[in-house]
């Protein structure tokens, strides 16, 4: 994906393909966040999204950062809550690793500095019961796929979606300490954190738009960690 052009289509593809993912979850992330939040984090991410679209088709000639940065503040105009921050305001402090364009390299930095701000801005670690649980191993698991084991980015993005998957599912048994979940105490186990399943909705449409750029296979059952890792492997840093 060298050309410019090529990868502004790509980036307006992907977010389309989020918009219309989180449009057909909304009431899922409704109910999952009726139970331990506000009951807004689908509306108000199906919100920004649309508004994303409709920012990014206005977009005149931005090159692939400057249109992530676009989206990012969109995000944070739209979307109410702690939501619009943690994605909207990461998505804006990350864009800065893809102004040399997008490669195998410039996707770990963004990964790896959308995770730093996110948990910088909303002070989670993993076992919080946040998107972090999700985002992590997803992070660190692209990182190590591309670094160490040397697969295509393709395989790599598969790999991560299927950590962030897991992630997901150590949510439901752990007690919230983070945001709004947290007030409920042990009351909010046996509940699936709704941020966390954003972040994988999100990252299963990016997956599916890389298919159709990207050269490899896609693995869903690829080996990842079972459990999120707060720290990069042994030799990831």
């Amino acid at each position: 994906m060298a050309e410019e052009a090529t990868q502004r289509e790509a980036i307006e593809a992907t977010v389309r393909a989020v918009a219309e993912r989180i449009e057909a979850e909304k009431t899922q992330l409704t109910d999952l966040d009726s139970a331990i939040g506000d009951a807004d984090h689908g509306a108000n991410l199906d919100r920004g999204m649309q508004a994303a679209v409709e920012a990014i088709e206005d977009a005149d000639g931005d090159d692939p950062a400057t249109l992530v940065k676009l989206v990012g503040r969109t995000l944070v105009s739209e979307v109410g809550g702690a939501a619009g921050p943690l994605y909207g305001g990461s998505l804006m402090s990350a864009s800065t690793e893809l102004e040399g364009g997008i490669d195998a390299a410039s996707t770990v930095a963004f990964g790896e500095a959308f995770l730093a701000k996110v948990k910088d801005r909303g002070g989670a670690t993993v076992g919080d019961k946040t998107m972090v649980d999700a985002l992590t191993p997803a992070v660190h698991t692209y990182k190590k796929s591309i670094e160490q084991d040397d697969l295509p980015p393709l395989d790599s993005l598969a790999k991560a979606v299927a950590a962030a998957e897991r992630g997901v599912a150590f949510t439901t048994p752990i007690r919230a300490s983070k945001g709004r979940a947290s007030y409920l105490g042990w009351r909010s186990v046996g509940h699936q954190d709704p941020g966390a399943t954003s972040t994988l909705f999100i990252l299963e449409a990016i997956l599916e738009v890389a298919e159709g750029y990207l050269d490899g296979d896609v693995e869903r059952d690829a080996a990842s960690p079972t459990i999120p890792d707060d720290s990069p492997a042994e030799g990831e840093e």
